[in-house]
């Protein structure tokens, strides 16, 4: 009898712990899915960035140009 409940608790044990290893395959696929998700995410963060601070580079270069080109058309513009 006791070689019975013995067996029944080793074929319980190796079912549980069967069990709590079929969790962690899924965990680390869900893992890499989830890095991949954040990955994207922070590439197309980072393109709207960069987008965001190039036009603000040209729109400040394209006033800086209208400002020194007032000053020298002022410079040039014949005295009246």
């Amino acid at each position: 009898m006791r070689l019975k409940h013995l067996c029944a608790l080793v074929f319980a044990l190796l079912l549980a712990f069967g069990a709590m290893a079929q969790p962690s395959v899924q965990d680390a696929k869900q893992d890499m899915k989830d890095a991949a998700r954040d990955t994207k995410n922070a590439a197309k963060k980072a393109g709207r960035k960069i987008k965001h601070g190039t036009k603000k580079v040209v729109n400040k270069s394209a006033h800086g140009v209208r400002k020194g080109a007032g000053k020298v058309e002022d410079k040039t513009s014949p005295p009246q």
